[in-house]
Parts: C-alpha cells; structure tokens; sequence
C-alpha cells in the first residue's frame, strides 16, 4: 500500500456519553499488498473522558492532627472565596510576588488571579502568589492528598511503575476508564507461573453509598478502604503493602515563569549546549536564572511574522496542560527572538521511536497515543488548532511522557511554500484533503493529522507514504486510499487511527471521543 514522514530533530484519559455512529466510506486496504479495499464502519465505543495525568513526586499523606493550624482570618476582611490547600511540591519564589511553597504543608486561597496563579496564605501570615498546578484541596476526601493516588494513569503506565518497584504488594489508586471510577493496580507474585504479576480491582459503588472492592467489605470512602487492605488482603491477592507515590522527580511546568510574565530578559538566560535543529533554527538546553532547566529556540530572522507570533505568545502562555510543552516566555530585546519552553529531556518522539525500535511494548505505543490524544483534547477544547500534529513535533520527557509541542506554529511562517499543496515543505502527508485542497483548517484537520501520529507510533518512526510524492498522496488521498494496519496495531487500534481519516471533517470523532475509545481499549486489552 502507500507509505513516509520526516527527520527533524526538535528538543524541546463511567459516565456513559452517547457517541454518534459514523460511516466511515473511504476505500480502506487492510494489508500491505494495497490490492483490497472494502466499505468500513466505525462505532466507537461509549466511554467517559479522563483529563490528563500529572506527575506527583514525593508526596506525603500528614493528618491534620500533625501540622500547626493555619492563623485566623483578620476580622473585617474581606478575602472572597477561601480554600485550605496541601502542596504537593516545593516551590521556590521566582519573582517578590510568589509566595514560598513546602510539600505537605497548608496554604489558605485568598484569590484566584487566573487558572494558572492564586494568592495564597502560609502559616505564618505571609502572603503572594503561587502556581494552582502545586497544590489542591485539602480534605480527607480528595484522594490527591494520598501518595498512592496517581490522577489519570493509564493501565500500562500503572504496570510499568509497578514493574520497576517489583515488591510484593506495591499499590497505586488510579482512575478508572468510568468516570468518578477508581481502580486499585498491586504487584503480586505470591501464584506461582503468573505471567501478569500484576492485578487491578476497580473499586465499585454499593447500593448504600459505600464503596468495596470485595463485597463482604464496606467502607464509606476510598481512604478507609485502603487503610483496611493494607493491614487485611481482605480478597485481593495480596494485602496493600507499599504504596507506591511517585512517577518521576520532575516538577510539573507552570503557566510562565510567574503571573503575566511573557517578556524574558535574555541576561537570565544560559546557554549549557546545542541540542538540536527545529524549522526556525538552532534549539539550545540552557537554564533561567540559573535554576530552571529550559529549551532555548533562536528564531533565525526572515523565517517567522515576528510581531503577529509575539502576540499570539501571550496567549499561548496561558495554555497549560501535563501533555502540552509549556512556553514560559519570548525574548524579544534583540536579535535573534528567542523562544524559552519547558525541556523534554528525551527529545522528538519520532527520534525517540526509531531509536528504540523493536524494544517498545504494544502497551506503550498506545499510551504515547493517549499522552498525545489527552493533549489534543485541551486544545479542541479552548478552540485552538495545532495545524502541524506529527511525530516530529511531539516530545518526551525524562518520565516518557509525550507531550505536544509547536501547536500552531505554522501561522506564523514566511516561507509560502510551506501552506502550499505545491510546496514541498507543506506538509502533504499528514494533512486532511480539506487542507491541502482549499487550506481550511479545523479541530478536525488535526483529527487526521493524529491518526497519521498513532500511524507512525506503531510502526515505530516510520515515513507514512515513504514511496510517493507529494502529489501521488493527494491523488491517492482524493481517491479514497488509506495507509494499511501497522504490523504492532491491534484491529482495535487501526479501526480508530482509520476513522480520523475519514474524507469529510464531520465524519470524524473529536479528540474527547478519541479519548475515550483510546482508555476502553488499553483496559480492557
């Protein structure tokens, strides 16, 4: 069949939703020979969204009991909406407005400025801004308090934690593919023989409100069910022994490096090395004010609308999700501009990919996917289009989370041969026929343009339509032609990589769909 894509190197998730059936009507080859095709319909199953995971290093459960009370409110203020929070990691001011952050310790929400940054209260009367991403709400109901609860973990990221502790009875909470549903994952290797060492029980609901995993055990919250199976096996396999409360010791990015900070002077800036090439120019690791680990992008001048990106950098800033790589800032004061981003120590994942070919489980393929469709999902959802999805331009980090570089970067570049079906830099083959037809983008475009994405993942790098020219896939596309299944995708998988490629946009599942259908097939296998 047809099959190509590019090398450049770039460092830098139940609530049962009814989901449309779609006819999907494109001529589809199954193998590779490209002698058959055959009419396809596409039902995608009906699953909740899960939003997506963050990292949580060393975190620590105290009882309140444990800490020094928060000092009262001064009388006669008026402070507007007030939660008692725990941080979840450390924090260091960066600007005299932050305020200081301790893991574990509790803060009092005097405002929320934005999504992104709230004033906050310590224990002892200070006050000043910090990031929401490092704390959340402390009550002895909110499982983020607890070290074994990792948010939005997938089965395969569960396993492949539990794997490398490899201790009888390490456990982890994790949501569960039904919204508001819990799964507990534990490592066992009490049966002897067991190929899959490691089991997970999902955590049900009783008619009474209670919650069990083994119905002759009751408990009227999740903490008080596992506080119980760690000291009782109570029908697991094992007791709870060792909860296991860290995916990594990475801070997660936060939304700039403090409250509208946009502009970042470039004497704060040092360059440690070259790391790479990207499409405008030369991409650098370095550091901000000497502490904060950073990818530095030079933009070579003539290769971007400088003023119009500017701009639109200030927005972009206040996109911030755990699978998009974050932009803290532009340095604007000289020649040339430079981008500064959170760095992604694993580089590219088509470079990543290709170097680890043949060594990569069908489960991590499938949870890149999920990183990448979870991503994509915040996006469609604050209406911003990524033009450009690609291997190439997604990257992964010490912890091998993929996350979503570049998104719309395109529009801002001079070189007309790049959005030009004729040009050989546009990218033809990632693209929707609406795009390289009449250059109409949409939510939906970068629909097709992900399952060129999961494409590339499970065949580990390779070029889609590596054969032919830009203008062979147009006229194959138009023609209702499709990439075969990948030899590592599962019919489950190609089914959903085939229906982003259906000929019309509306025809296509959204990423929130994706989602779903992505989490329902890595739990259920």
């Amino acid at each position: 069949m047809l099959c190509l894509s590019d090398n450049t190197i770039q460092s830098i998730f139940c609530c049962c939703c009814s989901v449309q059936k779609r006819q999907v009507r494109t001529q589809m080859n199954l193998e590779n020979d490209g002698d058959s095709s055959e009419e396809y319909t596409w039902h995608p199953k009906q699953l909740s969204y899960v939003s997506a995971h963050k990292n949580r290093s060393n975190r620590v459960c105290v009882q309140p009991s444990q800490r020094k009370p928060l000092p009262p409110l001064p009388q006669g203020e008026d402070h507007g909406e007030k939660i008692r929070v725990m941080a979840l990691y450390d924090f260091l001011p960066r600007e005299s407005c932050n305020l200081a952050l301790k893991r574990a310790e509790e803060y009092l929400i005097l405002e929320k400025y934005n999504p992104h940054w709230w004033k906050a209260r310590d224990q002892t009367g200070k006050e000043g801004l910090i990031p929401s991403n490092y704390v959340t709400e402390y009550k002895l109901t909110n499982l983020e308090i607890y070290e074994w609860y990792h948010k939005n973990v997938t089965r395969n990221q569960a396993e492949d934690l539990l794997r490398q502790e490899s201790k009888e009875g390490a456990f982890i909470v994790r949501d569960s593919r039904c919204l508001g549903a819990y799964t507990i994952s534990v490592y066992s290797r009490m049966r002897r023989n067991d190929e899959v060492p490691i089991k997970h029980y999902q955590i049900k609901s009783h008619d009474s409100g209670q919650c069990y995993v083994s119905e002759r055990y009751l408990f009227p919250s999740i903490p008080e069910l596992i506080e119980y199976h760690q000291h009782n096996a109570g029908g697991l396999i094992t007791r709870l022994r060792y909860p296991v409360g860290s995916m990594g010791n990475c801070l997660p990015a936060t939304a700039g490096f403090s409250y509208e900070k946009w502009e970042i002077d470039q004497s704060e800036l040092t360059f440690i090395k070259e790391v790479g090439k990207g499409q405008f120019g030369v991409v650098h690791l370095g550091k901000w004010r000497s502490h904060v680990l950073v990818a530095i992008k030079a933009i070579n001048e003539g290769t971007m609308s400088e003023d119009d990106f500017i701009e639109e950098a200030k927005v972009m800033m206040k996109l911030s999700h755990s699978r998009l790589v974050q932009l803290y800032g532009v340095c604007i004061q000289q020649k040339p501009l430079y981008i500064v981003t959170e760095f992604m120590e694993n580089g590219s994942l088509l470079h990543y990919l290709r170097e680890r070919q043949g060594r990569l489980r069908r489960g991590m393929l499938l949870s890149m996917c999920q990183d990448v469709c979870e991503g994509m999902e915040y996006l469609e959802r604050n209406s911003f289009i990524h033009r450009d999805l690609a291997a190439r331009n997604c990257l992964v980090s010490a912890t091998c989370i993929v996350k979503i570089s570049d998104f719309g970067m395109t529009r801002y570049v001079l070189d007309d041969e790049y959005i030009s079906s004729s040009g050989a830099m546009f990218p033809v083959k990632w693209s929707a026929p609406e795009v390289f037809h009449f250059n109409k983008y949409s939510s939906k475009s970068d629909v097709w343009s992900f399952g060129i994405l999961m494409w590339e993942v499970f065949t580990e790098g390779k070029m889609p339509f590596a054969k032919e020219s830009n203008l062979q896939v147009v006229e194959a596309i138009s023609k209702g032609f499709r990439l075969y299944r990948p030899y590592l995708a599962p019919m489950t998988v190609y089914e959903v990589m085939y229906s982003c490629w259906h000929e019309k946009p509306e025809g296509r599942p959204t990423f929130a769909e994706l989602t779903q259908v992505l989490t329902d097939i890595a739990e259920t296998g």
